[in-house]
């Protein structure tokens, strides 16, 4: 028989040793069972035994009442009054309660002590349904509506809602076996793209997504838009930056949302002195995601192929020139591309088909490789597109005029006037404007001088009438012309006869 000695003994374990086993705790129950059996075979033969519940809230021994009811009641109540001051939620208890009878004489009502210990146990809790994204609780909501609502405008932040909507009718019919009698069309046939054209063909998390009916706080229930919030947010996780060059603390502090006092507490061997070096690790915070939306796409595109280019040699030209053989033109191919997007950003393309639709053709370069000479042959050529000598070489205006001058030509392009080395090109100071010295390696130099513009640089080996400039007026001139210089052997040679 139950006595209020064997009672003491139940509180004093649970009280001094609240984390039994299991095993433990099932033994104690066994014993109990044990000597309710007794009791209950014992009660038969008496019939002024009345039947007790001894009550437990999570497993502790809370005290005895007449009836299950009187509990039940006075939770119905509590419950009542919270559903009256907010009927959005359904309430229930946050803990557990079990009921254990016994037969017994002469029985003491606890019903008042029992309900009044109760009242300081008993939590008021909302039946509410927790969102797990793989090991991590991301929230509480209202009801499991709610909470796959929040999921789906996470994905619309990525992909329409009518695409999404287009992909479950496709995902339940696909799931469904059609008999051969069913009036119910069977899944519609996959899309043929067009060029251009895109088409989404999945929509799915990157983790486990678990929803489960659950007791919350109030308080920590979500709203379709607070979720959407978080899961976009993330969770804070411990990261590492790798300091580039240039970075100061109060700038990667920013970066991670955080102020530099709480960078520093991060990271206490540094001070707001510290030098930072590049490639040092700074351990910081960042926002994680809970999870990412995978967007698989097929599309199908036009692209162009790329010609080749093929260089022949040839000891036609000379080295340095070149010419088109062939021109070259771009083909293009058909290309299936099934492309993954994570989080709206391109994540991998894969090739599912490839047609070439043009074939390239290929560019001919023929390349010279005959040597210039820069030895002149003696011989020297005109150096202007036609024109005659204005003003010969000799004494002119007070002072002795080095060379020719030669302008009424056809164009303005300069020539040289053997093969050669070019010895200097560009502004002289001396009065000549832009100047062009060769030599011809021969024993003879040429001067070219007024240019308005120059085609040759220093050091570059020329042949007998490659253009090398363009006629001006730079320097101390009177008027578009080019005026000509001759030397051998270092002494100045009159060009009038030379050509």
């Amino acid at each position: 028989m139950w006595n209020d000695k064997y009672d003491q003994k139940i509180k004093h374990i649970n009280r001094k040793q609240p984390a039994y086993s299991i095993i433990k705790k099932t033994a104690i129950t066994t014993c109990i069972g044990l000597s309710l059996t007794f009791q209950v075979a014992y009660a038969e033969e008496n019939s002024d035994l009345s039947t007790v519940y001894h009550v437990y809230v999570n497993g502790d021994h809370l005290g005895t009442v007449d009836s299950k009811e009187v509990i039940e009641t006075y939770v119905e109540k509590r419950l009542n009054e919270q559903e009256k001051k907010n009927k959005d939620y359904a309430y229930t208890i946050g803990e557990n309660i079990s009921y254990i009878p016994e037969k017994v004489f002469n029985h003491q009502s606890e019903n008042s002590d029992v309900i009044n210990a109760l009242g300081d146990e008993l939590s008021i809790k909302v039946n509410a349904y927790e969102l797990k994204i793989g090991d991590k609780v991301v929230g509480f909501f209202k009801s499991e509506e709610e909470a796959n609502l929040a999921l789906t405008e996470l994905k619309e932040k990525y992909v329409k809602p009518e695409v999404l909507k287009q992909l479950e009718q496709s995902a339940v019919l696909s799931a469904k076996e059609v008999a051969p009698d069913s009036k119910q069309a069977a899944p519609t046939a996959k899309k043929e793209l067009s060029v251009g054209e895109s088409m989404i063909t999945n929509v799915v998390f990157s983790e486990e997504v678990a929803i489960s009916q659950q007791k919350s706080n109030e308080k920590d229930i979500l709203t379709v838009e607070q979720g959407l919030k978080l899961l976009q947010k993330g969770t804070l996780t411990e990261k590492v930056h790798k300091v580039k060059e240039g970075e100061v603390l109060g700038a990667i502090a920013a970066k991670y949302n955080l102020d530099t006092e709480k960078l520093l507490e991060l990271n206490p061997k540094i001070t707001e002195e510290t030098l930072l070096q590049i490639d040092q690790k700074l351990n910081v915070t960042d926002y994680e995601p809970f999870l990412d939306v995978v967007v698989k796409e097929e599309k199908l595109v036009d692209e162009e192929i790329a010609y080749e280019k093929e260089v022949i040699e040839s000891d036609e030209l000379y080295k340095g020139q070149t010419k088109v053989k062939q021109e070259g033109q771009n083909g293009s191919k058909r290309v299936h591309y099934l492309v993954e997007k994570v989080n709206g950003n391109v994540a991998s393309q894969k090739v599912l088909d490839e047609q070439v639709t043009k074939e390239p053709v290929k560019e001919v370069i023929i390349k010279g490789t005959k040597v210039v000479p820069s030895r002149g042959t003696g011989n020297l050529q005109w150096p202007a597109v036609g024109g005659f000598i204005t003003s010969g070489q000799g004494s002119r205006w007070g002072s002795y005029h080095k060379g020719i001058d030669i302008s009424g030509v056809g164009n303005r392009s300069i020539l040289a006037a053997d093969n050669g080395t070019v010895v200097s090109a560009g502004w002289d100071d001396g009065g000549y404007g832009n100047k062009i010295i060769i030599d011809h390696n021969n024993g003879y130099r040429t001067v070219y001088a007024h240019l308005s513009s120059i085609s040759v640089s220093s050091g570059q080996t020329v042949t007998q009438g490659t253009k090398i400039g363009v006629m001006g007026s730079t320097g101390n001139s009177t008027g578009v012309h080019l005026h000509f210089e001759l030397y051998k052997n270092g002494a100045l040679v009159n060009p009038s006869g030379q050509f």
